[in-house]
């Protein structure tokens, strides 16, 4: 999920900086008067927090207990599911459960599990991160709900590519308003994806990657200071993005199924080397993240105040409710639309649960002097709280001088995977606006990666602003499409745990097995 807390790429030529102040001037007050709605604020206690995170929450909380703890009943065989024990060659669709799984995972894990965290134990202490925990751990049975019902109603085209996600379920929940309110629903959840994968899922990862392979070649005045190292970069990576994203989901699960484990390997063992540095501080920094939660003195307001913050950050990191994941997930080889449910509820816990708290683990364990003097300063009343990559950057630098280089490799690795998996995205919604042909999807194509090279050399903050505020409208659409087509989930579900305790569904060896014998 996109942060807007990380450095931008700064321009390097007066023009640059005109061009962004006059984009940034026009979009200023549009993205102010939309976030003001989107965002909204209540205060609980008092303490102030958005709208937005408690509609996700309670939804998540609602199927977590309506679908009996599905998350964790079923995560045994969610692995199995994605260990590809019940595939078949001959299943409909594109992707394998793990292909889908990691190109949804792509699109997911990014600088907000790096910058949004580290902002997060900044703000809301180490107690933030036991209720990120629990957040996610909550997200799950949301990403169970929409997985299976992009599977349930999706569409199977002639040359056996699918279209399926809210952009198919949608129009069938909310028919009962209507056929006009319901394909109105349909195209604004559409449009709000689509500018979202041009900006906030291309534009701002490209600027970010750029940024974070200039810092650490030298800033300004290293090899990738001067004035066409942006655009020579830019150019660059909207080809590697091209020669993925040409290929549809196939050619991005190819890439994301090697490309995500190896990142997430990377990011891990990274933060375990902090962890592992630091034996003597990790029980006390598990102690302070179990105290920190249920603390009254928190800085951020008490109990309520520390909670807020843990499940403001779960919510904007693994986007449980938004609807993007089940584009993916629905191109998954299955005839079973649940199946993709189990394989998608893994999703937060791998993006949540183990990522994002690594890096909150990393940084309370580590101690940097940036953290602890941006501690001093949300406890003074101060606003700021400094930049989220940095802080975590000198997390890892606490152990060795070189990690941030591991960092801005990790950083590069997260943004380019979010970015093809967001070209997928938003191209299922240009198609679903504009309709689904060759030509309209190359014409997509073509406009996408051309906004991976502006957004090189732009740093545009108030169309991203704008950008993240479009994305949770999806949320307010999404999770409502949810709740009304809930009971087809429910039965979806007591269908197929009936026929695992029946035999009626056995793993693919045993199936051969059995015809062997």
């Amino acid at each position: 999920m996109v942060m807007i807390s990380a450095a931008a790429a700064e321009p390097s030529t007066s023009w640059v900086r005109d061009v962004e102040t006059a984009i940034n001037e026009a979009f200023a007050p549009i993205a102010s008067a939309f976030g003001s709605v989107i965002f909204a604020e209540v205060t609980v206690l008092g303490v102030t927090f958005p709208v937005l995170v408690a509609w996700l929450i309670t939804g998540a909380l609602f199927f977590t207990i309506a679908l009996r703890l599905i998350q964790v009943r079923g995560f045994g065989h969610s692995l199995a599911l994605v260990r590809g024990k019940y595939s078949r060659a001959s299943d409909p669709g594109e992707v394998t459960h793990f292909q889908a799984l990691a190109s949804a995972v792509s699109g997911t894990v990014g600088l907000g599990n790096i910058a949004g965290v580290a902002i997060a134990v900044t703000i809301g202490g180490a107690g933030a991160t036991f209720w990120m925990i629990v957040a996610g751990l909550l997200s799950m049975a949301t990403k169970f709900v929409e997985c299976t019902l992009g599977v349930k109603y999706r569409e199977e085209h002639e040359d056996g590519t699918v279209t399926g996600g809210p952009f198919r379920y949608l129009p069938i929940a909310f028919a009962r308003f209507g056929r006009i309110p319901a394909r109105a629903l349909t195209v604004v959840f559409a449009f709000a994806i689509f500018f979202f994968g041009l900006t906030g899922g291309n534009m701002f990862q490209a600027n970010q990657t750029f940024a974070q392979a200039r810092n650490v070649t030298g800033g300004m005045d290293g090899p990738l200071g001067n004035d066409g190292a942006a655009l020579l970069f830019g150019i660059a990576l909207a080809v590697g993005a091209g020669l993925v994203i040409i290929g549809g989901i196939q050619s991005i699960a190819r890439v994301t199924s090697k490309l995500v484990p190896a990142m997430a390997i990377l990011y891990v063992l990274a933060c375990l080397t902090v962890v592992l540095s630091n034996l003597e501080k990790v029980l006390p920094g598990l102690r302070s993240i179990v105290e920190g939660a249920f603390d009254p003195e928190g800085v951020a307001g008490g109990i309520v105040g520390v909670m807020i913050v843990g499940f403001q950050r779960a919510a904007f990191s693994n986007e449980a409710g938004i609807g993007s994941a089940a584009i993916a997930h629905s191109a998954a080889k299955t005839r079973r639309p649940v199946t993709e449910g189990f394989v998608g509820l893994l999703e937060p816990f791998i993006d949540t649960v183990v990522i994002c708290t690594l890096t909150a683990l990393t940084i309370v364990i580590a101690q940097p002097q940036s953290w602890i003097d941006s501690r001093a300063a949300v406890a003074a009343g101060e606003s700021a709280v400094g930049d989220g990559v940095t802080l975590t950057s000198d997390a890892f630098a606490t152990v060795l001088p070189w990690f941030p280089v591991v960092l801005a490799v990790a950083v590069a690795l997260f943004a380019f995977s979010t970015l093809i998996t967001w070209a997928y995205y938003s191209q299922k919604a240009f198609t679903t606006i504009f309709g689904r042909t060759r030509r309209n999807e190359r014409i997509f194509q073509y406009i996408f990666v051309s906004f991976t090279v502006i957004g090189t050399v732009l740093s545009l903050g108030d169309v991203i602003g704008l950008a993240d505020a479009m994305l949770f409208l999806c949320a307010f659409i999404n999770v409502l499409g949810l709740y009304l087509l809930f009971p087809v989930v429910r039965a979806e579900l007591r269908g197929h745990l009936a026929d695992l305790r029946s035999r009626r569904l056995v793993p693919v060896a045993e199936e051969e097995g059995e015809r062997v014998g």
